[in-house]
């Protein structure tokens, strides 16, 4: 070791002198132009699309929990989570619920049209483990899907548990029925009465499983407070909607072009605030990761509003 850290040393300092230097790094631009091929419907208010590239070379390769950045007709950009194959990368697939601005538009899209996605990008990696429990909320089963087919061709032990408000709302059911039937459990609230407790959600996790968990909020905080009753290793989860502020203080941020000043609340995000008086300010994921939301500082930094909390100057 001690020769191979001598040769590096002596390499270093006739590199000093060679005139040569490291060409700069070139920023990679992920952002690929795609078509819309299939439009189908999964659920209710749900659909699934198939993207593709115009002239059908493959894409980027992906891994399960993968998300892309979608840029709709409309300039908005929304996170939507791969469900498809990770083998198949003669087309991404995404599923998504109609449930506001953005997603409504996706629920307007037809065959042939044209959209631009930037990524794949992984928030939520799926880390190898001996055995699973997965747990799935409503839409929640994008992300979740391909893991379990991940874990059910590694040979993994595994379980899915998959709720919702009710059957029909439920995405990719007949998609899971090639699965075996003692490893997967379907629990509509609409047949057991109530929604699902963490701990009943939980019940029969194997000591020293991994638990991954998507979906509605209330389901993960259950999952994230009973899981201390259960064996498990470790747990997983993604949201689907802003995470709630928990014990915030009042503070104050200050918009330098535009001259305002703001009081943001202990409950309420400087998104927020500032979307009251600048409407147009752009965000996407609401939760941090997707970096749309950031905002440039006097002193050469940033603030992530949706997450960020402080008093803070702003260059907007």
């Amino acid at each position: 070791m001690s020769t191979l850290v001598g040769v590096g040393a002596a390499y270093r300092r006739l590199a000093r002198y060679s005139g040569r230097r490291r060409p700069p790094a070139q920023a990679v631009d992920r952002t690929s132009p795609l078509v819309v091929t299939v439009v189908r419907p999964e659920a209710d208010e749900v659909v699934s699309l198939r993207l593709a590239r115009p002239e059908g070379e493959p894409l980027p390769s992906w891994r399960p929990g993968a998300h892309l950045d979608l840029t709709l007709p409309s300039g908005l950009v929304r996170q939507y989570s791969l469900c498809g194959d990770p083998g198949d990368l003669s087309h991404y697939r995404v599923a998504v619920r109609r449930i506001g601005e953005a997603s409504g538009e996706v629920h307007t899209l037809k065959p042939g049209t044209k959209v631009n996605v930037r990524g794949p990008r992984n928030a939520f990696p799926f880390v190898a483990a001996e055995s699973y429990v997965f747990i799935a909320g409503g839409i929640g089963i994008t992300p979740i899907l391909p893991m379990v087919r991940a874990a059910d061709t590694r040979g993994a032990g595994w379980r899915l548990v998959y709720t919702g408000r009710s059957r029909e709302s439920m995405p990719f059911v007949e998609e899971l029925s090639d699965l075996p039937d003692d490893r997967v459990w379907l629990r509509p609230d609409t047949e057991y009465g109530i929604p699902a407790s963490g701990a009943e959600l939980l019940e029969g996790v194997p000591d020293g499983a991994s638990v991954y968990c998507c979906g509605p909020t209330p389901m993960i905080t259950g999952v994230r407070v009973d899981l201390e009753l259960t064996g498990a290793r470790a747990v997983y989860f993604e949201r689907f909607s802003t995470p709630p502020i928990v014990g915030g203080r009042p503070y104050t941020v200050v918009l330098r072009r535009s001259g305002h000043t703001l009081a943001v609340p202990a409950d309420r995000s400087t998104l927020d605030v500032v979307r009251e008086v600048l409407p147009d300010v752009a965000f996407s994921c609401r939760q941090g990761f997707c970096g749309t939301c950031a905002v440039a500082t006097p002193d050469g930094g940033s603030v992530r509003i949706c997450v960020d909390r402080g008093p803070a100057v702003l260059e907007l």
